[in-house]
């Protein structure tokens, strides 16, 4: 029964545009007790709400920077206290879209968890081309307030610009652009390394290469499968289906 899965707390690393939060939420969507936390979305609210945090974030996004570590630091971790999901006995499973960017990022959180006795279980990295990443930002556009990402070649919405759940507009975000992305992709590439390194050393890290959804996800459903056990059936991939399902 999903009900009775492990407690999995989970990072999930890409390159912005990689698709992190398309995996995260058909994962989701298979097994529903998983809590998905993105520091984008996050971010995005603050800054629409105009708040201090916010009107600082623009202005690195802005100029295609990455948010300060210590900006996202306290952000993620006061979500986690705030829902409750890093109390001693709280069997909740997570996973977090954006964050840690830095090794600096992922040894204070890892402090944190320690103490709360709620360390990470697995670290999945996604290996996606820069060029499909660029080809897949130039056709990129967002609903703001839910964070629902939509793109024009393979995942439109069905009434041209008009998010599909709410009728509201969608936005084309300031720096989803070719040429504001390869600065941030340079600067993800730099940080990449030692990050890397760090989960590896732990034990925690794995990887998964392709181009598109449908070649990535059933292999992230395999690796997840592996570790927790999950009760995912897996099925051959085909041009129809992702290839998988949830066993009752």
């Amino acid at each position: 029964m999903l009900s009775k899965l492990p407690s999995m707390r989970l990072v999930f690393l890409g390159a912005p545009g990689s698709g992190k939060g398309t995996q995260i939420s058909r994962l989701i969507q298979l097994l529903p007790t998983v809590n998905r936390i993105s520091s984008g979305d996050i971010l995005r609210q603050e800054i629409q709400a105009e708040t201090k945090l916010g009107q600082l974030a623009s202005q690195f996004i802005a100029q295609g920077k990455l948010i300060p570590d210590d900006l996202i630091d306290k952000l993620l971790i006061s979500k986690l206290q705030e829902q409750n999901w890093l109390a001693g006995r709280s069997k909740s499973s997570w996973v977090l879209d954006g964050f840690p960017r830095t090794i600096t990022q992922a040894q204070k959180f890892d402090e944190t968890l320690d103490k709360y006795n709620k360390n990470l279980n697995l670290v999945v990295e996604l290996d996606v081309p820069t060029e499909v990443i660029l080809e897949r930002i130039e056709n990129r556009y967002v609903h703001i307030p839910s964070g629902r990402i939509y793109n024009l070649q393979f995942n439109p919405p069905r009434v041209p610009g008009k998010d599909d759940i709410t009728g509201e507009p969608l936005v084309k975000r300031s720096d989803d652009s070719a040429a504001t992305f390869k600065k941030r992709l340079q600067e993800y590439h730099e940080t990449l390394g030692p990050l890397k390194e760090y989960y590896q050393s732990q034990g925690l890290l794995q990887t998964i290469s392709g181009e598109t959804s449908d070649i990535i996800f059933p292999k992230l459903l395999n690796m997840i499968h592996k570790r927790f056990h999950t009760g995912i059936q897996i099925r051959p991939p085909s041009t129809e289906s992702p290839g998988v399902e949830a066993l009752k």
